[in-house]
C-alpha cells in the first residue's frame, strides 16, 4: 500500500508540472497573439509614435556610416562609437527634449574635456608621484561641486543631464593615462562625433514630422479645462440628480433623450481625475518648450510659465469637483422645500460655469481671446450670490439640518468651483495678454437664461432670478466681482 501511495504522489507531481507548463505555453501564445493588437492600438492612439521610431532608426543609420565608410572611419576611428551613443541617449520624442539633451551634452563635453586637459597639464608639473594625488584632488572637488549643483531647482530642471555628462566626461578624461597631446586629439575626436550625432538628431527631429513640446503643452492645458467644462456642462444633470433628489421624471422633462445618452456616457464624468496627476507632465513639457526655437504661433520667449499657472488652477478646480462627486454619493432624503429652493440654482451654476470653462478651453486651444467666459462667470456668480442669501434666510431645527447637510455641502462646493473658474478666467486673460492672442470674431453680448439654450440681450444691470429664491442685485456682491468685460468689435 505504501509503494502504491508513493507512486500516486509521483504521478500527481508530474501531472501538476505538466499542467503548469501547459498554462505557461497558453499564456505565452496569448501574449504573442495580443502583440499585433497592442501595436495597432498604440499606433492608432498617436501615429507620431510610429514616425518617431522611424526617425530614430534613420538617425542611427546615418551616424553608423562613420563605421561603414573607410574615409570617415580613418578620420574618427573607434571614437565614431560616441556618435552612435549620442543618438541613442539624445534623440527624444519632442524637439525641445532633443535640443535640450543635445546642447547639454555638447557643452558639457566641451567644458569637461578642457578642464580635464588643464588638470592633466597642472598635475604633470608635480612629477610621477604627485600627479595621481593632484588628479585625485581635482576629481574629488569637481565631482563633489558638480553633484551638489544638481540639487538647485533651476539646474535640476534644465541642466541636470548636462551636469551628469560633465562629471562623467571629466572623470574619464582625468583618469586616462595618455599624454597631454594625445588627450587633446582624443577630446577633439570625441567632441566632433558628439556634435555630429547631436546635429543629426536635431535635423531629423525638426525636419521629419516634428513633435513640438509647446504644442503638446498647449493641447494638454486646453484638454484639461475642457474636461472640467464637460463635467459641469454636458453631464451636470447626472450629478445634480443626486444632489437634488430629482429622479428620472425630472431628467426626462428637462433633458429628454439626451439624459439617457449622458447616462450611457457617465464614465466621462471620471475624465477630470486625470487632471489631478498632470503636474509632472506639464512641468516637463514646459521645460522642453523653453528650449524650442520661436516658430509658428509660439514666438521667442513665449510665456510658458503662465501655462503652468493655469494648470495649477485647473487642478484646484478638479479637486473641488472630486469632492463634489464624492458628496453626491450620500443617499440622505432631502426635504422637498429645501430641494426645490436650491435645485435650479445648482443646475444654473453648473451649466454657466461649464460654458465659461468651455470658452476658456477654446481660447487656449486657438490662441484667441475668450469671447463669452466673463458673461457666463458673471451669471454664475449672480446665482451663487442669490443662493447664499437664500440659504442664510432658511432656519431649520437640528434634525432637518443633518438631513440637508450633504446637499448644502454640494451647493457650497459648486460655489467654490465658480470661484476657481473665475481665477482660471483671469489667468487665461493674462496669458492672452502676454502671448498676444488674436481678438475673436465680434460677438453680441448675451446673458444666458434659466432655460438651457435660451439667451436674452444683456442689460446694464443683470439680475438673474431663481424660483424660490430672494432676488439679490449685483450691488450686494460688487466687492467680489471683477469689472465686467467690455465688448470689442473686430
Amino acid at each position: 500500500m505504501e509503494i502504491g501511495h508513493a507512486g500516486d504522489e509521483r504521478i500527481g507531481f508530474w501531472a501538476r508540472c505538466l499542467k503548469r507548463v501547459d498554462d505557461l505555453v497558453a499564456q505565452l501564445v496569448e501574449n504573442v497573439a495580443g502583440v499585433p493588437k497592442k501595436v495597432k492600438k498604440i499606433g492608432k492612439d498617436d501615429p507620431r509614435r510610429i514616425f518617431h521610431s522611424l526617425k530614430v532608426g534613420l538617425a542611427l543609420t546615418l551616424v553608423s556610416f562613420f563605421y561603414y565608410l573607410r574615409p570617415l572611419y580613418d578620420g574618427f576611428g573607434v571614437n565614431a562609437m560616441w556618435g552612435v551613443i549620442t543618438v541613442v541617449v539624445v534623440f527624444e520624442y519632442t524637439v525641445g527634449a532633443t535640443l535640450s539633451k543635445g546642447l547639454n551634452r555638447i557643452f558639457a563635453t566641451m567644458l569637461a574635456g578642457a578642464l580635464a586637459v588643464g588638470a592633466h597639464q597642472l598635475a604633470s608639473f608635480s612629477g610621477e608621484r604627485g600627479e595621481p594625488i593632484i588628479l585625485g584632488a581635482f576629481v574629488f572637488v569637481i565631482a563633489s561641486a558638480s553633484t551638489f549643483t544638481r540639487f538647485f531647482p533651476g539646474i535640476k530642471a534644465r541642466y541636470d543631464y548636462g551636469v551628469m555628462i560633465f562629471i562623467l566626461t571629466f572623470s574619464l578624461v582625468a583618469v586616462s593615462g595618455y599624454r597631454v597631446d594625445e588627450l587633446i586629439k582624443l577630446a577633439q575626436q570625441r567632441l566632433s562625433t558628439i556634435i555630429i550625432g547631436s546635429c543629426i538628431c536635431l535635423f531629423i527631429s525638426v525636419s521629419v514630422c516634428p513633435v513640438w513640446a509647446g504644442e503638446d503643452l498647449q493641447k494638454l492645458i486646453a484638454n484639461n479645462i475642457e474636461k472640467l467644462a464637460m463635467f459641469l456642462d454636458v453631464h451636470s444633470h447626472l450629478i445634480l440628480e443626486k444632489i437634488t433628489g430629482f429622479g428620472e421624471e425630472y431628467l426626462k422633462k428637462e433633458e429628454g433623450e439626451s439624459a439617457d445618452v449622458a447616462k450611457n456616457d457617465s464614465s466621462l464624468l471620471e475624465a477630470y481625475k486625470s487632471i489631478l496627476n498632470s503636474k509632472t507632465s506639464e512641468e516637463s513639457l514646459a521645460n522642453f518648450a523653453r528650449w524650442e526655437p520661436g516658430l509658428g504661433r509660439f514666438k521667442f520667449r513665449h510665456p510658458w510659465r503662465q501655462y503652468l499657472k493655469i494648470g495649477a488652477l485647473a487642478r484646484q478646480c478638479a479637486c473641488s469637483i472630486d469632492a463634489l462627486n464624492a458628496c453626491t454619493c450620500s443617499k440622505t432624503q432631502v426635504p422637498v422645500e429645501f430641494r426645490q429652493r436650491i435645485q435650479e440654482a445648482c443646475r444654473k451654476m453648473s451649466l454657466e460655469t461649464g460654458k465659461a470653462l468651455a470658452d476658456l478651453s477654446l481660447a487656449v486651444r486657438t490662441m484667441k481671446k475668450p469671447k463669452a467666459a466673463a458673461i457666463h462667470i458673471l451669471g454664475a456668480k449672480t446665482v451663487a450670490a442669490n443662493l447664499k442669501t437664500a440659504l442664510k434666510t432658511i432656519s431649520f431645527d437640528m434634525m432637518t439640518l443633518l438631513e440637508i447637510l450633504p446637499v448644502a455641502t454640494s451647493a457650497s462646493l459648486l460655489i467654490e468651483i465658480v470661484g476657481h473658474a473665475e481665477k482660471l478666467m483671469v489667468a487665461v486673460n493674462e496669458l492672452a495678454h502676454l502671448a498676444k492672442f488674436k481678438n475673436p470674431a465680434s460677438v453680441v453680448e448675451k446673458t444666458p437664461s434659466l432655460n438651457r439654450g435660451a439667451v436674452k440681450p444683456l442689460s446694464n444691470d443683470v439680475v438673474i432670478g431663481i424660483p424660490g429664491l430672494e432676488s439679490n442685485s449685483l450691488e450686494n456682491v460688487s466687492s467680489q466681482e471683477p469689472t465686467r468685460a467690455r465688448h470689442e468689435d473686430m
